[in-house]
């Protein structure tokens, strides 16, 4: 006997497995190009993560801290030895003064710092204002939120990327939540000056805006330039939240240490977020950051002519292939116009320079939404990374000399 049940038909277009919002990502440019990489023995010059590790003291002290026993939970707020660490640092660089129990939070790595921020303080329909090109999370985490993303174009020129001013006014309105500000910047290498990031701070106050700014590359600053924290601005430390990490400085991108500073109610708000994503993260690395967070000036300052020396080597090799290149003022990355070499778009540029030279970069305009001004600005360009050793460097440099002949 028939119960019915027989009789139900499956439906004809099954519901996506993905929500609508998120649809439009796929696996980020990062992964295809490190797999093709990968696939044809091109060197990586594609994503920004360094061949060597940390100084040894660190190592030596998370070996330690994983035999001592320091594998289990840790507070959810992060060990107080690391929220400590971070309150020291920011008032030794910066001389701003925060409360290491209620004005810190330790993060799995930027990454989370970021996406908890921007969920826990944006309703639906609000907007967020962004630098364009920018790391891809952003605009992911913008619409896992709802939020809205209002584009700023970073423009090239002949001494490299600036800011556009009409274009950063524009971008704010009535719905202005929040600004994510990445300076020093990925993917272009910029360093915002003193006065675009006072421009930016007097919209944020303006609009009544909270900023976000992503300082992962604070110490990544050659001779020229100088990093301004948004943090330091009068007015700016009761609605700004900083975020940084131990990955960029300490060559530990993997171990995913970051944090979150600023106002304690804004603190607390990414916190009652973060909780429920990685509840919390590297147990027996954050007493070991904690520790190198307070090595001397010195290691900070030859962390940076180191990279100024490879990022010089870089743009040698890169201008001697033919690319038009100018130098960054910080981050691990140079940006390459191909088009003195015939090459008009990056993205194909990239797909066929394993073949053509044995490496591998990334287009820019993987950094921008498909159709808007930056991305039509820097639809030629590709970004490289000099986070390498001297040997993948000079390695790199020869293949690409291919590409002049």
């Amino acid at each position: 006997m028939s119960t019915g049940l027989d009789r139900a038909v499956a439906p004809t277009h099954p519901t996506p497995a993905l929500v609508s919002r998120m649809r439009r990502f796929g696996p980020t440019i990062f992964a295809e190009m490190s797999a093709l990489a990968q696939r044809t023995g091109a060197v990586n010059l594609g994503q920004g993560f360094p061949d060597g590790d940390g100084p040894a003291s660190l190592l030596d002290d998370a070996v330690a801290a994983i035999r001592s026993g320091r594998n289990q939970y840790p507070p959810g707020i992060g060990v107080p030895a690391l929220l400590e660490a971070v309150a020291e640092h920011q008032e030794r660089f910066y001389g701003l003064n925060l409360d290491p129990a209620t004005q810190v939070l330790v993060t799995a790595g930027a990454t989370e710092a970021i996406a908890a921020s921007v969920l826990a303080l944006c309703e639906p329909g609000d907007e967020v204002v962004v630098l364009e090109p920018a790391y891809d999370s952003y605009a992911a985490v913008i619409a896992l939120a709802g939020a809205v993303q209002r584009s700023v174009p970073l423009l090239p020129g002949p001494e490299g990327f600036v800011l556009d001013p009409a274009g950063l006014r524009a971008a704010f309105s009535e719905r202005t939540r929040v600004v994510l500000l990445n300076t020093p910047h990925n993917p272009t290498g910029t360093v915002l000056s003193a006065e675009e990031v006072a421009a930016v701070a007097r919209l944020a106050v303006e609009h009544d805006a909270v900023v976000v700014t992503d300082e992962v590359y604070e110490h990544l600053v050659f001779p020229g330039a100088r990093h301004v924290p948004v943090a330091t601005l009068p007015g700016m430390a009761e609605r700004t939240l900083t975020v940084s990490s131990a990955g960029k400085t300490f060559s530990v991108t993997g171990w995913k240490v970051g944090w979150v500073s600023g106002p304690a109610e804004l603190v607390a708000a990414v916190r009652t977020v973060k909780q429920f994503l990685t509840y919390v993260n590297a147990g027996p690395f954050q007493p070991a950051v904690a520790t190198a967070l307070a090595l001397p000036d010195a290691f900070y300052l030859d962390l940076a002519a180191d990279l100024q020396r490879r990022r010089d080597l870089l743009l040698d090799g890169l201008r001697a292939a033919g690319f038009a290149v100018s130098a960054p003022a910080g981050t691990y990355f140079v940006v390459a116009d191909p088009r003195p070499l015939g090459y008009d778009d990056g993205t194909t540029l990239c797909r066929e320079l394993p073949a053509l030279a044995g490496v591998v970069g990334v287009p820019v305009s993987a950094f921008c939404e498909p159709g808007s001004v930056a991305a039509q600005a820097v639809a030629p360009l590709v970004r490289f990374t000099f986070c390498k050793s001297d040997a993948v460097l000079h390695e790199a440099c020869e293949r690409l000399a291919a590409l002049a002949r």
